[in-house]
């Protein structure tokens, strides 16, 4: 199964997901996606595969999708992790979900916080504008009715969401038929 993080700039996502992978670390029913992102490595945020441009055109993904003037894609072998029957968890654009969902199995665990978390938190890192923040902000993007969704609001501490996210994973394993 393919596990879809979704969620807001700024509602916490790679907080949430270090933390989970490390509560994880050796459990072979998981596997943590580092995805390939045609922005700079020291950009700061999530632990990605910085890429150009070029590299990125060259390469075959399991998803690829463009968001926020950058490129984004999930490495071609986590099909074959699926088909083991490994739970895959990847942080991916909402935009994505529906064509996902047709093409693996898929849950949605959906990582948010309420307007003035994500502002005070998108301003604190320092990586946009006002302007750009806001923009980010108002993007609105539906998840398809017919897809699975776990939501974990981070509003409180980063461990407390940790915790929902560690165990909406474990339900997610517990769906996954034997490989």
């Amino acid at each position: 199964m393919l596990v879809l993080v979704v969620g807001p700039s700024g509602a916490g996502k790679d907080t949430v997901l270090g933390m989970a992978r490390q509560a994880l670390t050796g459990d072979p029913r998981f596997r943590f996606v580092r995805r390939v992102v045609t922005r700079p490595a020291d950009a700061g945020g999530e632990d990605h595969e910085a890429v150009t441009e070029d590299a990125f055109a060259g390469r075959a993904f399991a998803l690829c999708w463009q968001a926020h003037g950058l490129r984004y894609g999930i490495p071609l072998d986590v099909v074959d992790d699926v088909a083991r029957g490994i739970v895959v968890v990847a942080n991916v654009s909402r935009g994505i979900i529906a064509e996902a969902a047709v093409r693996f199995p898929v849950r949605v665990i959906e990582v948010t916080a309420p307007p003035e978390i994500l502002v005070r938190r998108l301003t604190e890192r320092g990586r946009e504008t006002a302007d750009d923040v806001a923009k980010r902000l108002a993007r609105d993007v539906a998840i398809p009715d017919d897809v699975s969704v776990d939501t974990i609001m981070n509003d409180r501490t980063p461990a407390e969401a940790a915790d929902r996210f560690v165990a909406a994973l474990n339900r997610a394993a517990l769906s996954v038929p034997p490989g």
